[in-house]
This record gives structure tokens, C-alpha cells and sequence, in this order.
């Protein structure tokens, strides 16, 4: 069944979508992404707790967790040896990399160690037998975290890491 709305209706319908719509965006959209609630309506039902708490962790990676920075960097995996590289990470700061093996895939753990740690225990984020990876990664404790290369080839293999986060070097390059 169709119906033909005439021009007065369709403006009448037109008017009454964008009274609702501004109505959902004071009272919902603002409190939850702005953190600005005009009417108290998003505190009432929780929604202004959602901007801060995003408002927090943005000041929280900012501010406490320093600068941001981009390393280039070609490590030398020898051939039937393996190797670690490592970065210093606070709980929470994140770090986008991206490596790619000039040669044979590699076998690779990335993982941590938190800060401080004697018993020998560390957390694997990721293994398997790569040429390359792309990713981000988000600590989720203080301390090193980092690759574990094995190269079971018989040539050396190198290995291109590109870094751009919040960390520092546990490696000299």
C-alpha cells in the first residue's frame, strides 16, 4: 500500500524527524562524546561517565606517558640463532610496529617481562613463523616487551623494524 504524502504533511514529518533528532543529540550524543549535558539527562543515565572517562586516558597517554617517537631500525638476526630486541613500555602506552625480514621467514615471540620480575616469568603476545608483521600493541604491565627472533637458516637474516609509539629502547640499536 502506498501513500502519497502531500507537501504540508512531508514538511510537517520533516520537522518533527529534526526535533527528535536534536532532542537524541542533547541528550544522549553530547553527554557521552562531548561531555557537555545541557538538560542532566546524560548524567542521570550515566552517559557523561563515558566522555570522562575517555577524556582521562587521553590525558593519561599524553601527559604521563612522555613524548612520542619513531625509530627506524635493521637488526642482524645470524644465521641458526636466535635474538631479542626489546622496548621499555609503562603500563598502557602503545606502540604501532611494523618488521619485515629481508630473507627467510623467521620465527618469532613477541612477549614481556614485567619491571622488577625474577622469577623468569613473561607474557606471549603473539608467536609464529613470519617474513613480516604489522600491528599495534598496548602494555599491560611495566616493563620490556619485545620480539624473540630464531633464524634456522644457514645466512643471516635482516630484519627492518619500524616503531612509532610511546617506549624507549631497552636495545641499542
Amino acid at each position: 500500500m502506498e501513500q502519497n504524502l502531500s507537501g504540508p504533511a512531508l514538511i510537517k514529518a520533516t520537522l518533527i524527524a529534526l526535533l527528535l533528532a536534536a532532542i537524541v543529540f542533547v541528550t544522549t550524543v553530547m553527554p557521552a562524546e562531548f561531555n557537555s549535558d545541557p538538560t542532566g539527562i546524560g548524567k542521570a543515565l550515566g552517559l557523561t561517565a563515558i566522555a570522562e572517562a575517555e577524556e582521562e586516558n587521553e590525558v593519561q597517554y599524553s601527559v604521563s606517558n612522555g613524548e612520542l617517537r619513531e625509530d627506524t631500525i635493521e637488526i642482524i638476526v645470524p644465521a641458526g640463532k636466535g635474538i631479542e630486541y626489546k622496548l621499555f613500555m609503562n603500563q598502557f602506552q602503545k606502540v604501532e610496529y611494523e618488521w619485515l625480514s629481508v630473507g627467510d621467514a623467521l620465527y618469532f615471540d613477541l612477549h614481556g617481562e614485567p619491571e622488577g620480575d625474577t622469577s623468569g616469568y613473561f607474557e606471549s603476545y603473539a608467536i609464529a613463523t613470519l617474513a613480516e608483521m604489522k600491528g599495534s600493541f598496548t602494555a599491560p604491565f611495566t616493563g620490556t616487551h619485545g620480539w624473540y627472533f630464531k633464524n634456522s637458516s644457514s645466512d643471516d637474516i635482516e630484519i627492518l623494524l619500524q616503531l612509532k609509539g610511546q617506549y624507549s629502547l631497552a636495545n641499542k640499536p
